[in-house]
């Protein structure tokens, strides 16, 4: 297995929180989607993409739907994206991703919880150079299929030699340049693969050892953040146990 899927195994539930915290990062994830190509799926590449992902997490059909109504309502706050960045204790990196339609508020939320351990925020972009931003796709795959040819062929659609497959689960992880989130989509679904769930994710090129002691710190903080409705993601360079 790669790196990349080494540290998303490792992390993901500490990044993501709880069942409910997840419904509500893809409930506004749907929101977006919805405002931005309409809520038919079949004319909506984007809103595809994010039910796949909604299906891979056991979002309730139920639930997808419901969102999806909600957003198409006149009173449906619009949502902006927004990184957060900086350091929190022990020199360890911190991204926060997410979803707002009050910045103020947001920045106010997440900069107390950086002070309050101790952090210290940065400008935009600042601790680009320890992480990778990358989009990456999770589906099906299909049977017979020749993953080294599969591979040539998606390099001319941004895609990287790296990929993740777990036989358990029989899907394959494939990893691009965020530039290429759309022809990569596109190239997949032309080509047959089913459930391709999209998303975007800060994977860290240099990894921090910490102790038990400062893991539990880093952990608190972690969830302090992830109690924020606006927050979709956290991630750290911190070294996965």
């Amino acid at each position: 297995m790669g790196r990349a899927f080494e540290y998303r195994k490792a992390t993901k539930l500490k990044r993501w929180g709880h069942m409910a915290k997840t419904f509500t990062r893809l409930g506004k994830q749907i929101a977006i989607a919805v405002k931005a190509g309409g809520p038919e799926p079949e004319n909506n590449p984007g809103l595809r993409s994010v039910i796949a992902v909604c299906k891979r997490e056991n979002m309730p059909k139920d639930n997808i739907e419901r969102a999806i109504k909600n957003a198409m309502g006149k009173d449906q706050s619009e949502y902006k994206s927004v990184t957060y960045e900086g350091y929190g204790p022990h020199g360890v990196a911190v991204f926060v991703d997410t979803l707002t339609d009050n910045t103020t508020r947001t920045v106010a939320d997440v900069r107390s919880i950086f002070n309050k351990f101790n952090g210290n925020m940065g400008t935009t972009g600042s601790l680009a150079f320890l992480f990778d931003h990358k989009c990456v796709f999770t589906f099906k795959k299909k049977d017979g299929v020749d993953m080294d040819e599969f591979i040539l062929d998606m390099i001319d659609f941004g895609v990287e030699e790296e990929y993740d497959e777990d036989e358990e689960e029989g899907t394959i992880t494939i990893y691009g340049d965020p530039k290429s989130f759309g022809s990569i989509q596109k190239k997949l679904e032309e080509d047959g693969y089913e459930d391709i769930g999209g998303e975007f994710t800060y994977i860290p090129n240099d990894l921090k050892d910490v102790t038990d002691e400062q893991r539990e710190t880093i952990d608190k903080m972690v969830e302090k953040l992830e109690e924020f409705d606006d927050v979709q993601t956290v991630y750290t360079n911190m070294k996965p146990e």
